[in-house]
């Protein structure tokens, strides 16, 4: 089998949280056909991210971008044009979605394998090979996609996900902090308070009490990291720290997704929502502190020793919706209080790893 396969596709056109969580199914391919030159097919914004994994040849960047009809032809033609030169002669698609179906088969791939999906007949007819595995709790989400490559015959060495952070990538990392006046001297704490879900976020006002309450009994310095999009709210944070505002950067929308993956690695811990950010310094060795609601800690939290979590134990948690009721409000996350997200941050924070 290692030998039988020379160009090999791996599509994930999920989240950002959804790619890193298929390293491990990335790295397992790679791993079993050694010799394969391996083509990973992402959505534009998480290139970065995977485009130095080990054993990855290449990165196929999917633009949702908005055109007009006629640039939209002229870019599926081009598009799917540059993939057919590849040859791929097999495929590997982790959803169950229309766009990655078209474009594994729009490949070429004579070998075309996803999951089954219940609700598309048409696009399960794309695929030369199916699996029957749906999701169920408590099956982490990494897993779920290191399921497939393990449904297909492969051997699995490792399920942790790893970002590989080049010297490039720390170089433009120190630049960031040197521009924003960070200390050299002191550990920094990241925080990542927004989420791209409102109802997984803590609040403002609680972030803020606790910044303070970290600044009144650590000598560290805090950044507060985001999207672009976030950097008022971000911001506003910062605004309302009083006396320990001058401790506390704005890097909301200053980083791209692989700077932010080694600011993280530099960071002594990360505090957050449930959210991309979680994931990618977990994958990049940074401990973390996550905040979570609604959501499955079994299904989306960094796994290992270096990982924490808070969450309000109430009977209704996690109920998995899209708040109580599904009214974007999630009293698990409101009702949690500074003083309990502060405990474990104190036991994180100094407790001892190897980072």
């Amino acid at each position: 089998m290692k030998n039988s396969h020379k160009n090999i596709l791996l599509i994930q056109l999920g989240d950002i949280g959804d790619v890193v969580l298929s390293i491990p199914a990335f790295r397992t391919i790679h791993e079993n056909f050694p010799d394969a030159n391996i083509i990973i097919a992402v959505r534009e914004k998480a290139q970065e991210l995977i485009k130095n994994l080990p054993g990855t040849h290449g990165v196929i960047s999917i633009n949702q971008g908005k055109r007009s009809f006629f640039s939209e032809i002229k870019y599926q033609w081009t598009f799917f044009s540059q993939v057919r030169r590849y040859q791929f002669d097999l495929v590997f698609d982790f959803r169950t979605g229309t766009r990655g179906a078209i474009l594994a088969f729009l490949s070429g791939a004579k070998e075309r394998v996803s999951f089954f999906d219940h609700d598309s007949f048409w696009r399960n007819r794309l695929f030369t090979m199916l699996y029957r595995m749906d999701y169920h709790l408590p099956q982490h989400v990494a897993d779920y996609y290191l399921s497939l490559p393990q449904a297909y015959g492969l051997k699995v060495q490792d399920k942790m996900p790893e970002i590989h952070v080049t010297p490039v990538m720390e170089r433009e990392a120190a630049d960031i902090l040197e521009r924003e006046k960070i200390p050299s001297d002191l550990p920094i704490i990241a925080i990542q308070p927004f989420s791209l879900w409102h109802y997984k976020e803590w609040g403002i006002n609680k972030y803020i009490q606790l910044i303070q309450r970290i600044l009144s009994e650590y000598p560290v310095t805090i950044v507060l990291t985001g999207s672009h999009n976030e950097y008022e709210r971000t911001q506003l944070i910062i605004d309302q720290c009083n006396d320990f505002s001058p401790y506390v950067r704005n890097l909301a929308g200053k980083t791209s997704l692989g700077e932010l993956a080694a600011v993280f690695k530099s960071c002594r811990l990360l505090i957050g929502s449930d959210s991309a950010g979680m994931h990618i310094a977990a994958a990049v060795g940074t401990p973390t502190v996550i905040i979570f609601g609604p959501s499955a800690p079994a299904s989306w939290a960094p796994r290992g020793e270096g990982h924490a979590i808070v969450q309000k134990n109430m009977p209704c948690v996690p109920c998995r919706r899209k708040g109580c009721d599904d009214t974007e409000v999630s009293r698990c996350i409101e009702e949690l209080d500074v003083n309990e997200v502060f405990t474990i941050v104190r036991s994180q924070y100094e407790r001892k790893y190897e980072h």
